[in-house]
């Protein structure tokens, strides 16, 4: 009992005093990154995944432009899952005062099977169901149509009584083209409305609950047929797009923290081997065993990762509340549970890179021989520890095989590596050329004497700079890119369904009320029938589940001159018949310059050219098509038109009269929306700036450990000169001269290095457009620098003492 106490006693000793505590902080700070990173991406998962099923009204819906198939009913049924049906249409709904183009719902009791739906009747009572004979209108419809409660609305032959407001409902979609003011009907009344004919356009839902398997397997054992898809939460979206790019940036960031803090690990335990490599031989000529040394060391080893774990979770835990703090708008009171699976995977992620860090070369420890003590001997290690490399190879393969953006930064950084202790070398190298100061060339020539160490640390010392910048400048780049997802004069009203008897007039309204407004913008809804000559079913891409756009009716325009704000990256707009496509919807049909398209509107056929390609960005929420024509291929066909304008909120009675004025037009409000978007922008900044800044702290202790071993290796160097004669000043100016140097050059190539990794990321990796940052390359300098200036001066007075 008394020996293990001193083994422990010792152990203690050894970790804070024998330069082993930066280990400990390491796999402190690897703990608290995984365990606070993976439990806040843990519960945003859940959450997006419930709000996903939860906005979708179940948990898989079946969509098609023809009656739900009995036999899918009876199949779903069967298989012991939940359904609800649905059918929507547009008609209008006419009261005594004014009529409105609505959307109607017509839904059985058992909807929604997820999500809420809140109807207020006229007492305010809430009604989380549809019962036959009831009629509820979206709020907006009661000032259109200057009804109230219990007044008779007629929608198509059939008259019902308004029950009460939609407060809540699910299924909302902000979609400029389909977003109708809706009201709801219980499906029994469907017949009464009459509103549903041949030819009529109608659109089926079947929504459906039940385990993902038991999903899974329905799914798979029916055949879809034109006109029918299944929707699912995991349906690509806007914001699921965001939401993937945070991830992504989740996944990077602590990619880059664990290296850091692993290559600080390896650092510090390969100099602690060095300084202690003279006492294990010393013990072993004392009488100490083999299997007591590795006792001692395991001990080491057990203190330092329970530690860690201990702190480190502690850390984490209080890490991710911190990084949900600003996400408390957007994220449930109630939030779901994570378990231990971020505590496993975070002890896990540590043994896999701390074991190969710590026991590879405490190992080399136990083959020192006792003879060392009088006369050094070359020593020929053991290396069965080595396939302790595995751990970490094997890790990186299961959890980020399929991340390309991990890999991305992996190769470059591994290429980059030689790359930079080259350039850092290199510039240092021609410095040399020039006459200086006795300091600056004593620092100069010290370097060049020591081609390997100094290479050594220059790439160490520009890698970690780089993987700072990096963390930093991908988080300032994407966030850029989500603050133009709605600019500050981005239109946030749409207004459809206008008649071409109305534009003009519709136009002069907007002009005399002071709204900016786009131009009108007319609109055709029409399929694609062939490509080529062939017939859509018949292309590799129907068969694509991700390409949708040949099994469903697409807003076609016309225009004199492409919008200023889609870019042509092909062709150009001219010729007769021609058709613009935008860029990722060519790239999924396989569309070239010169191709021939048919449509279909309202079983006309007419062909168009391909003539150019556009990149459009779909965030900005102004006016954006697919295709658009020239004014000969489609100006003939029936058309509404759309515009859109800018109101802000103290102009709402004006958005209301023009409401009152045109009736039949539909208004689109998205200034609430636009507010949330921008408020979910705000706070996942905040969330992802504090994410970074984390990641620069572990790229300034991994400087920090760098340059303090690197200037404990000195001191036997140093003090010697000392011994010798050598002045403080003069030894003192040399290496501020050296270490300086060191950072001035190994922050301009990391500037450089950051540049084009991050170029590298943004383009394949985030499909973004890169940016320049010329800061970087005073920024970087500097840190590095300041770091020195610290880690210098911390250790500078010891280092100028003369033997005694």
């Amino acid at each position: 009992m008394k020996t293990n106490k001193m083994i422990i006693s010792w152990s203690w000793r050894e970790i804070w005093s024998g330069q082993l505590w930066p280990v400990m902080v390491a796999l402190t700070l690897i703990i608290a990154c995984v365990v606070a990173l993976s439990t806040l991406a843990l519960r945003v998962e859940k959450v997006m995944t419930n709000q996903g099923r939860d906005l979708l009204a179940a948990d898989l819906v079946f969509r098609s432009t023809n009656p739900v198939p009995e036999e899918l009913v009876d199949k779903a049924q069967a298989a012991g899952l939940s359904t609800s049906s649905q059918s929507r249409f547009q008609t209008m709904a006419f009261s005594d005062q004014n009529l409105q183009l609505v959307t109607v719902k017509s839904v059985e009791t058992s909807y929604p099977l997820r999500g809420s739906l809140t109807l207020r009747d006229a007492q305010q009572s809430a009604q989380k169901q549809v019962k036959p004979g009831e009629l509820w209108l979206s709020p907006r419809l009661f000032s259109i149509l200057e009804s109230k409660v219990g007044d008779t609305i007629a929608i198509g032959d059939a008259e019902l009584a308004i029950s009460g407001t939609i407060e809540e409902e699910p299924e909302l979609a902000y979609n400029p083209f389909n977003s109708i003011p809706n009201v709801f009907i219980h499906s029994t009344d469907l017949d009464k409305t009459g509103a549903i004919q041949i030819g009529s356009r109608v659109r089926y839902r079947l929504f459906i609950n039940g385990e993902p398997t038991a999903l899974a397997a329905f799914q798979e054992s029916y055949e879809l047929q034109p006109g029918e898809s299944w929707v699912d939460q995991n349906r690509e979206s806007r914001a699921v797009r965001l939401m993937d790019k945070a991830k992504q940036y989740l996944s990077l960031t602590i990619l880059m923290v664990i290296l850091m803090a692993a290559v600080t690990l390896i650092l510090t335990c390969l100099h602690y081997v060095r300084n202690r490599s003279e006492t294990v031989s010393m013990l072993k000529s004392m009488g100490s065993s083999r299997a007591w040394l590795r006792t001692w060391l395991t001990t080491q080893v057990l203190i330092m990762f329970i530690s860690a774990f201990v702190i480190g979770s502690s850390l984490g835990l209080l890490l991710e509340y911190l990084l949900r703090v600003p996400l408390a708008d957007i994220l449930p009171q109630q939030l779901p549970s994570v378990g231990v699976q971020p505590f496993l995977f975070a002890l896990g992620v540590a043994l896999c890179i701390g074991l190969p860090a710590l026991l590879i070369p405490l190992t080399r420890l136990l083959d020192a021989p006792a003879i060392n003590v009088i006369q050094k001997q070359a020593v020929t290690y053991s290396k069965t520890s080595w396939w302790l490399l595995l751990l970490p190879f094997t890790a990186l393969v299961v959890f980020y095989g399929g991340n390309k953006l991990v890999w991305m930064v992996l190769i470059g950084l591994l290429v980059l590596f030689v790359v930079l202790a080259g350039l850092s070398y290199g510039f240092l190298q021609l410095l040399g050329k020039i006459k200086w100061g006795a300091a600056l060339s004593l620092a100069l020539s010290r370097i060049s004497r020591s081609p390997k160490n100094s290479m050594m640390q220059l790439a160490a010392l520009s890698g970690s700079l780089m993987l700072v910048a990096l963390i930093w400048l991908v988080k300032s780049d994407l966030l850029g890119d989500w603050q133009q997802t709605l600019a500050p004069d981005a239109p946030n009203v749409f207004s459809i369904n206008i008649s071409p008897e109305q534009q003009q007039g519709y136009l002069q309204a907007l002009d005399q009320a002071g709204l900016p407004h786009s131009d009108a913008f007319a609109i055709i809804r029409g399929r694609i029938t062939k490509i080529q000559g062939q017939d859509s079913a018949e292309l590799p891409a129907y068969q694509d589940p991700e390409v949708r756009i040949l099994k469903r009716e697409v807003n076609f325009t016309w225009m004199d001159q492409l919008p200023d704000y889609n870019e042509v990256i092909a062709g150009d707009w001219t010729g007769k018949k021609t058709v613009s496509v935008e860029q990722e919807v060519a790239q999924e049909l396989g569309l070239q310059i010169g191709d021939t398209m048919t449509f279909e509107v309202n079983s006309q056929p007419f062909t168009a050219t391909v003539n150019s390609l556009r990149a459009v960005e779909w965030q900005s929420l102004k006016p954006n098509f697919v295709f658009i024509f020239s004014k000969d291929a489609v100006a003939d066909l029936p058309s509404t038109w759309m515009v859109s304008f800018r109101a802000e909120e103290d102009q709402t009675p004006l958005v209301n009269e023009l409401a009152r004025a045109y009736p039949t037009v539909t208004l689109l409000d998205l200034r609430t929306m636009a507010t949330k978007v921008q408020s979910l922008l705000r706070q996942i900044s905040w969330s992802l700036t504090g994410l970074a800044a984390l990641g620069v702290v572990a790229g300034i202790l991994l400087i920090f450990t760098l340059l303090r071993l690197s200037l404990s290796e000195r001191k036997r160097e140093i003090t010697l000169y000392r011994t010798l004669g050598a002045s403080k000043k003069r030894i003192s100016h040399t290496l501020w001269a050296e270490y300086g140097l060191l950072a001035l050059s190994g922050g301009f190539v990391a500037a450089i290095a950051a540049e084009i990794i991050l170029s590298a990321l943004m383009i394949w990796g985030f499909e973004l457009s890169p940016q320049w940052h010329p800061s970087m390359f005073v920024v970087l300098p500097v840190l590095a620098i300041i770091v020195v200036f610290i880690s210098l001066r911390s250790v500078i007075k010891g280092l100028l003492k003369p033997l005694r």
